[in-house]
């Protein structure tokens, strides 16, 4: 099979070290083979940049497996065409052991075209992507511990959960608030509900006749500080996807219409 691309790189991307190995040469002609092996810096990146460009590279290819090859591609990104394959596709064969042989072998695929470009969507969208993936997580953990805290409650027969609709509403917070203080009688911890909550008081205060001690409390008072530090961060998330997700207000728009 002829080559398709006169200079292509294959890179052996690791936590350390980037072994790169530079195929040059007409597709009928002797190829010339470049061995260099670069650290993972920034500095070193970007003298892996200089190297293949000052040899006249235009195609590089790696795979895709972790997240070492992202800075990588960040580095590379507008200088060359990069090729980000799945490691699925680059299948090991009997013999290739060495990272120098994986580079070479990822060189000789990408030289002859036989390798499928991963999808690697545009930096702007990789942005977003991240801000939203770790909104999730975020989240994620903000029901996790208000799964916890309603456990803790459960545990010194506090039965907030089974009377308030949200333990975590305006009026729940106001009587868990109280509760951890320890300063006042069930009786006017339920009078602290708020609107529509006013009719269940006499459930509330059966509700609040816990064993609340004071080891209850201190975890209590961790949870609760940790869930306002979760409160406080998703918001500034929040505030920062709406920035991002300005250009796109159109597409916006069509989506939720759907």
């Amino acid at each position: 099979m002829e080559a398709s691309i006169d200079r292509a790189c294959g890179l052996d991307v690791h936590q350390a070290t980037v072994v790169a190995c530079l195929l040059t040469g007409l597709a009928n002609g002797k190829v010339k083979r470049g061995l260099r092996t670069f650290g993972t810096t920034t500095r070193d990146l970007l003298g892996l940049r200089e190297w293949l460009q000052s040899e006249g590279c235009t195609h590089v290819a790696m795979e895709s497996t972790g997240v070492y090859w992202k800075p990588v591609y960040a580095v590379l990104e507008g200088a060359l065409e990069i090729i980000v394959a799945n490691a699925q596709q680059i299948k090991k064969v009997p013999g290739r052991k060495t990272d120098v042989k994986d580079a070479e072998w990822i060189a000789d695929l990408l030289r002859h075209g036989l390798l499928r470009p991963s999808f690697v969507p545009p930096k702007p969208i990789r942005e977003l992507r991240d801000l939203l993936r770790y909104r999730r997580k975020l989240v994620e953990s903000q029901s996790a511990e208000r799964n916890r805290l309603v456990k803790l409650l459960e545990t010194a027969n506090i039965k907030l959960a089974g009377v308030a609709s949200d333990v975590f509403g305006v009026s729940g917070q106001r009587m868990l608030n109280a509760l951890l203080k320890g300063e006042q009688t069930p009786k006017a911890m339920a009078e602290l509900a708020k609107g529509r909550m006013r009719s269940k008081i006499p459930q509330l205060e059966l509700a609040l006749e816990g064993r609340l001690e004071e080891h209850h409390r201190f975890l209590l008072r961790i949870q609760q500080r940790r869930l306002a530090q979760l409160e406080t961060d998703l918001a500034e998330l929040e505030q920062r996807l709406q920035e991002k997700l300005k250009p796109y207000a159109v597409q916006l728009a069509l989506w939720i219409g759907l």
